[in-house]
């Protein structure tokens, strides 16, 4: 490594970021020191990472890589570089002056940069995408310099807002029976999904299966823009001089951001669900709720249910990740013989069971959240805090009290990414965005 260090053109501060580097991703018994086996065993598991990437931008499978294929696999990703700048990108690893780069040469360029996973080895060439397509929507996309200095990065956020307020409208007839089956689902009321629908609809007609779907898709917007905001200030808060972070910090920093977006909208999530559980003419609209909520109860009542909402991100967000992390590294091992690229229908497989696992974990603290929110519409109901309501489930409907509208939970997760997906990829398209 002492060699390594004089060979190469570069400082000794950066080398010894590089050295804490690997002696992070391979101290595997977290002493704090990297013997001879972790070190072994970190240089056989990354060199086979490195393949991976090296034979999905050897476009030619001829066994190197030009400055074209260099062009392509950029272009790809959304990011456009001339032909020079791929020369120069080529001239930093090639030894022998033929203007590309074999396996060996890339090995070697690439074997003691300690990139953790395939985005990062993209991030060597000044891009960040990431694509964990899956991921919890508690953690916000990163976007690299070219695409916030192009203006990409507001039209993902805009692709995304459009998909996801077509996949909420399309599945909010689920959604609004998972509230009521949420609220008023008991052991002396059981409510089935068939019959909840039909009370539904005897009570309000079709259209009364979208109630509160509206204030759902209005407070995307504000959302996903203070989210990505709070996300990257947060990101310069922790010292961070990357484009893209490590799992811990991603989970950190994205539930830090998420926490601050839920803060900042929360209101609209107690309208959300009041509208959702309104009788017919109750409300005239999203005004006219608020206006009623805040003469009858106070300010307060905005917020009600604000804690067990922000407890409830930490174990989504986390188990989302590290589901989502184990599938994806799981499957790279297995059967990327060719390619690092699982194709889509591996990703959304992927960021779908991770993010029912999430879910699945965090469900109880959603359940509370809602009832809390819902309290007032209760006639003669117990105004109950968090840990009061929790020991009530418990003690009158047992822990599965905790998991009431888990069923149309999740039958709306399948329908809902697969329409947010071929609706982000249409509107990526008309906006102009390439896709991967």
């Amino acid at each position: 490594i002492s060699q390594w260090s004089v060979d190469c053109p570069i400082n000794v501060s950066l080398v010894s970021l590089f050295l804490q580097k690997i002696v992070k991703a391979g101290d595997k018994d977290l002493d704090g020191q990297l013997d001879f086996q972790e070190f072994v065993h970190y240089l056989k598991d990354h060199e086979k990472k490195l393949r991976l990437v090296f034979k999905s931008l050897d476009k030619k499978n001829d066994g190197r890589i030009d400055s074209q294929e260099i062009m392509q696999s950029l272009r790809d990703l959304g990011v456009n570089i001339s032909e020079e700048q791929a020369e120069k990108i080529l001239k930093s690893m090639d030894k022998n002056g033929t203007m590309t780069i074999d396996w060996n040469e890339w090995r070697d360029y690439y074997l003691l940069h300690p990139a953790g996973n395939i985005p990062e080895i993209i991030l060597y060439w000044k891009h960040s995408t990431i694509f964990d397509v899956g991921e919890s929507l508690m953690v916000p996309d990163e976007f690299t310099a070219e695409e916030k200095q192009t203006g990409m990065w507001w039209r993902h956020l805009v692709a995304g807002g459009g998909a996801g307020a077509v996949s909420r409208t399309c599945t909010a007839p689920l959604d609004r029976l998972k509230v009521l089956m949420q609220v008023h689902a008991s052991k002396n009321n059981s409510m089935h999904i068939a019959g909840g629908f039909s009370q539904m609809i005897r009570e309000g007609g079709v259209r009364s299966l979208w109630r509160g779907n509206g204030i759902n898709v209005v407070k995307i917007a504000p959302e996903s823009a203070i989210k990505f905001m709070a996300y990257e200030q947060i990101k310069r808060l922790i010292g961070s001089n990357q484009e893209t972070l490590g799992i811990t910090e991603r989970l950190v920093a994205g539930s830090l951001a998420g926490a601050i977006a839920q803060s900042s909208i929360y209101p609209m999530e107690v309208l959300k669900t009041r509208l959702a559980l309104r009788k017919t003419g109750q409300y005239s609209g999203i005004l006219d709720c608020a206006t009623h909520i805040f003469q009858k109860e106070g300010i307060a009542a905005f917020y009600k249910g604000y804690i067990p909402n922000m407890l409830g991100i930490i174990p989504y967000a986390g188990i989302d990740l590290a589901v989502y992390e184990t599938l994806k590294n799981s499957w790279l091992q297995r059967f990327a013989t060719e390619s690092a690229d699982p194709g889509v229908f591996v990703l959304l497989a992927c960021g779908t069971t991770s993010s029912t696992c999430g879910q699945l974990a965090s469900y109880p603290l959603a359940l509370v959240r809602t009832r809390m929110q819902a309290q007032a519409t209760q006639q003669g109901g117990p105004q109950m805090t968090m840990t009061g309501l929790f020991r009530h489930i418990v003690r009158t409907e047992g822990a599965a009290g905790l998991y009431r509208g888990l069923a149309p939970n999740f039958m709306k997760v399948i329908p809902s990414v697969s329409i947010s997906y071929v609706v982000y990829e249409y509107l990526k398209i008309t906006l102009g965005v390439q896709s991967k």
